[in-house]
This record gives structure tokens, C-alpha cells and sequence, in this order.
């Protein structure tokens, strides 16, 4: 299946703008959770557990729904996922009580576990490996702009309309538009640009039993465990640490928030790429180096962002920015990796079972994260802290545990690396050597 560079283009961004949404979606939890909270009391790991709730179904749902990424047809299951995505974003506005936003979560959870696997194994029979890192840094460039312009666009609504339920509105237009918009994507043969690794249709257990037999993708996936935490933990409460740790109102959080992350977060995607594409010449572990490389240098950024002293969110703003830019380094060198010891019918539950493992590992970490800034508020308020300077001074302390993760990660990429050389030949039929 041939494709014209117009159609090319318009397919990528179209794969694009449907995960900008994405993201952008599961992102607005996190710019009114302060507000959320305020209005309904709640604490770190209440506020934590909304997104462990559509991450808990995420990662189970994702399962069965990579099986169908690999049999179906993508464009009607990525229609259908950001249709359901939407809808339930829409009803997260009119949840009148902490249970009933949870539910709506769990729905967010279910549509939007349909993006990541048809997404990628479109990318992957569209764009031969030489382009596939770029094509897959665009294609993931939705996820930081689509954070930024959530908490930013948010924040605005948020403050202008005194409440935090119309930003969930706002929200759910687009992803329906998009979602009727993707029955117009191509539905190319898998394998297209991969013939020579054409091979039988295995069942879903087979197909996982291959995958966890590749052993780069173990590491591969006890990476993505550690980094999907350390993302997800600074997602949910860097507007929150702006808002009470460095005294900003919750439209002036978010706006530094949704820099962080939008221009830090999409300079990294697509650098990476940029990267991910030139390192093939390191052999194929080279996207896994670049990656390593990145997480080492982000530790010490993330920990100097940290202690900028109160008031010094500028400081905050500018060395956390230069982290994001290396931190998102990881998406395209990682998952164009995988494309490559992967073999086509088996991308989108590979890709499942990536996002099953780490997923069920950061809801875990998320809700953890949540205990430990409310165990550490507790500790501060015991001595004698007020109830304002506790919460700030406890999550101030619980979010050091990102660098800590970033210098965790780095030999396990490196090690991935050097796995992935015997990987690859096995899967092409070349020497390892």
C-alpha cells in the first residue's frame, strides 16, 4: 500500500492530533486538582488515586485491545476509543461527588487505551525503519503539547468561569471531532514496509509468550515501569507544588506548568527522534544509549529544579524545563526500539504489554507517591508546621523521589542496549556480531 507524501502527511497528523488529545484529555484531572481537592477536601492520595483508577483499567483493558490492534481494523478502533474517551471527559464535568468522577475516569481509561496501540502499529507499517523514530516522535509529540495546552487552557478556563467542571467540557469537543475524523485514515497490510519479517498470526497468549521472550524487552519494560511513575508523579502535582510551595494562583500554575512541559516536553520528542534516527548507526542498541545517556543527565536537573527556595519559580520553571527537554528523550529512542525486535503482527501487543506492566507498576507508585506527601505533611505538621506550610513542605519532599528514579533508569537502558544487538539479529536473521 503506497502512499502518496500528502496522504503520509495527513495520516501523521491526523495520529497526531488524536494523541495531543489524548493527553490532553487524561491531563485536565490533574490542572484542577487543587480546586477538586479544595471543594471536596480531599487528600494527596485521594487526589492520586483519580488518576490510579484510569490507570488500573488502562493497563487491563489495553491487553485485549492490543490483540485487536494486531487483527482489527486501527482506524475504526481508534475511531470508537476517542469517541468513548470524550463522552466520559464530558460526564467527568457533571460528577457531583468524588465516586462519581472516579467512574468517570475509569471510563477515560477504557477509550483512551486504544491510542497508543493503533497508533504505533499504524506508524509502524507506514514509515520504514530508517523514518520511523522522527514519525513516532511526531506521532508522540501529542503527549507533552498535549499536557501543556491542557493545563494551560484549563488554568484559563478555570479561572475565568470560577469553576473547575467547564475545563472538562472544553475537553471533550475535539476528541469527538477527531474521532469521526479517524474512519478517513489508511488501514495499510501489516508488515507494508516490512516484508521480509512477514510471518503467521499467533493467539494473544503466544503473541505475549514471544514478546516476553525477547529479553531487551524486559528491560525495556522495567524502564518504562520506573519512567511512566516519575512522569505521571510530576503530571498530577507540579501545578499543585507551584500552587503551594511557590505561592502561585491556579491559572498562573498551570501557564508555568504547561510551558514545562509543552516547549520543554516537545523540543525532548522531537530531538529525540532527531536522535533516535542518527544513532542507528551505533547498531541497534543505539536508541536505548541515547535514552540511558538521558536519564543520567535528567537526575541531577530534576534534583537542582527542587531546591529552588520558595518564591524562585522562575529558577523552578527554566531547570525544570531543561529536564523535560532531556527526559523526553525516552519516547521515540524506546518505542522506535521496539519496532525493531518486534515483528508487525505483534507491535500493538507488544505495545500492550509494555504498557500493561508499567502502567500497573505506576498506578501502584502513583497511590504510594500520594501516602508518602501525606505522610509527610503528617510529620510536619506533628512538629509544628502549619496545616498550609505541612501540605507544601510534604509534597515538596515526596517529589525527590523523581531524580532518584531518573539515575535508577539509566543502567537499565545501558543494559538494554547491549541486549538489543542479539535481539535484532534473531528477529532479521542477521549476525549479532
Amino acid at each position: 500500500m503506497k502512499l502518496s507524501k500528502g496522504r503520509l502527511a495527513f495520516t501523521l497528523g491526523l495520529l497526531f492530533l488524536i494523541n495531543f488529545m489524548n493527553f490532553y484529555d487524561r491531563q485536565v484531572i490533574a490542572a484542577m486538582g487543587e480546586s477538586i481537592k479544595r471543594e471536596w477536601l480531599l487528600s494527596d492520595s485521594q487526589l492520586s488515586g483519580l488518576t490510579t483508577a484510569f490507570i488500573l483499567l488502562y493497563a487491563v483493558i489495553g491487553i485485549p485491545l492490543g490483540r485487536l490492534a494486531d487483527v482489527a481494523k486501527r482506524k475504526t478502533l481508534l475511531a470508537a476509543g476517542a469517541l468513548v474517551w470524550s463522552g466520559f471527559t464530558a460526564l467527568s464535568g457533571f460528577a457531583g461527588n468524588f465516586a462519581a468522577l472516579f467512574a468517570c475516569r475509569l471510563g477515560v481509561g477504557v477509550g483512551e487505551a486504544t491510542a497508543a496501540p493503533t497508533g504505533n502499529s499504524l506508524i509502524g507499517d507506514l514509515f520504514p525503519p530508517k523514518q520511523r523514530a522522527r514519525a513516532i516522535s511526531i506521532f508522540m509529540l501529542g503527549i507533552p503539547l498535549g499536557v501543556g495546552a491542557s493545563n494551560i487552557i484549563s488554568g484559563m478556563v478555570a479561572k475565568s468561569t470560577g469553576g473547575w467542571r467547564p475545563a472538562f467540557f472544553v475537553a471533550a469537543v475535539p476528541g469527538i471531532v477527531l474521532g469521526l475524523l479517524a474512519l478517513a485514515l489508511p488501514e495499510p497490510p501489516r508488515g507494508a514496509v516490512d516484508p521480509h519479517l512477514a510471518e503467521q498470526q499467533e493467539s494473544s497468549i503466544e503473541s505475549i509468550r514471544t514478546i516476553l521472550r525477547i529479553p531487551t524487552m524486559w528491560w525495556i519494560i522495567a524502564s518504562g515501569a520506573l519512567f511512566n511513575l516519575s512522569m505521571y508523579a510530576l503530571a498530577v502535582f507540579t501545578t499543585s507544588f507551584l500552587i503551594r510551595f511557590h505561592g502561585l494562583d491556579i491559572d498562573y500554575a498551570n501557564r508555568f506548568s504547561g510551558g514545562i512541559y509543552g516547549i520543554g516536553g516537545a523540543v525532548g520528542m522531537l530531538f529525540g527522534g532527531w536522535l533516535g534516527d542518527r544513532s542507528v548507526r551505533w547498531g541497534p542498541g543505539g536508541r536505548l544509549k541515547c535514552a540511558a545517556i538521558a536519564s543520567f543527565i535528567a537526575a541531577p536537573l530534576v534534583w537542582a529544579a527542587l531546591q529552588q527556595p520558595k518564591g524562585a519559580y522562575w529558577a523552578f520553571f527554566w531547570i525544570m524545563l531543561t529536564s523535560c527537554v532531556v527526559l523526553y528523550v525516552y519516547y521515540a529512542t524506546v518505542v522506535s526500539t521496539m519496532h525493531e525486535i518486534v515483528a508487525p503482527r505483534m507491535r500493538g501487543m507488544a505495545m500492550s504489554v509494555y504498557f500493561f506492566v508499567f502502567y500497573m507498576f505506576t498506578a501502584i507508585g502513583l497511590l504510594s507517591f500520594g501516602k508518602l506527601s501525606d505522610g509527610l505533611a503528617a510529620r510536619a505538621l506533628a512538629a509544628g508546621a502549619s496545616v498550609t506550610e505541612s501540605v507544601s513542605m510534604g509534597l515538596h519532599e515526596a517529589l525527590y523521589v523523581v531524580p532518584l528514579i531518573s539515575a535508577i533508569m539509566a543502567p537499565i537502558l545501558w543494559i538494554g542496549s547491549r541486549t538489543a544487538v542479539a535481539d535484532h539479529a534473531k528477529l532479521h536473521g542477521t549476525s549479532a556480531a
